[in-house]
């Protein structure tokens, strides 16, 4: 098995090359809203640097959203190109589950529910338990205000978002998901060849009218 993991859905850029035991690279860029002139070059350094053709790849998973509108759209689209390119197969991770995997992974954490701020005073969530080292969903992600999140909110918030619904959030909570939170979902989804064809990689954003101007968003189609 050898996945290659994208993340491009909350603002940052990370690629992951994992087989079925090991990462075999893994590389970050912090800064803010630089996908498009990253993505594609990390991508080219992880293939050469562990020796593996984009042809002979499992699948490909990466970042579904919900998230950054360019974020998602910007990791479902480079995910679609390599895997028809390659007739690879897809996966498609929650952005969600992976920031509970983030926590997990970093702080320990087996029951948290995860929060993006997703503008215009709402929040995208969603809660996770641990299930065989992977956090699974336990409830629907939502696009909720603030009021009505922190009554949905069942375990500790973490996220960009966990401080719009608790004034007193522990900043140690404010982490972020990365290439690697994707494989390692992506690794138990392989097993179980829960994925798609690149026609099928598609999207979510919960928010129905997300192409949309903010100034148009909100306003009845006619």
């Amino acid at each position: 098995m050898k996945l290659l993991a994208l993340e491009t859905a909350n603002e940052q850029c990370s690629v992951a090359l994992v087989d079925a035991t090991q990462t075999l690279f893994f590389q970050l860029d912090q800064r803010a809203k630089a996908q498009t002139q990253t993505i594609l070059p990390m991508i080219d350094q992880a293939l050469n640097e562990a020796g593996v053709d984009c042809a002979a790849l499992t699948a490909i998973a990466f970042s579904r959203g919900p998230g950054s509108f360019s974020g998602v759209r910007i990791n479902a689209a480079v995910c679609q190109a390599l895997a028809w390119a390659n007739d690879t197969p897809v996966i498609a991770v929650s952005t969600l589950q992976a920031l509970a995997q983030a926590a997990y992974r970093h702080l320990g954490l087996t029951e948290v529910t995860a929060v993006l701020d997703a503008r215009m005073n709402e929040v995208y969530i969603a809660s996770f338990k641990l299930e065989q080292e992977i956090m699974q969903a336990v409830d629907d992600e939502r696009m909720l205000s603030y009021d009505q999140a922190a009554s949905y909110k069942k375990y500790t918030a973490v996220g960009s978002g966990a401080h719009l619904l608790e004034a007193q959030a522990n900043t140690d909570l404010v982490i972020h998901a990365d290439a690697l939170d994707i494989a390692a979902i992506a690794r138990v989804m392989a097993e179980q060849q829960l994925w798609v064809d690149a026609e099928h990689a598609l999207p979510v954003y919960l928010r129905e009218n997300a192409w949309k101007k903010i100034s148009e968003q909100g306003k009845a189609s006619k």
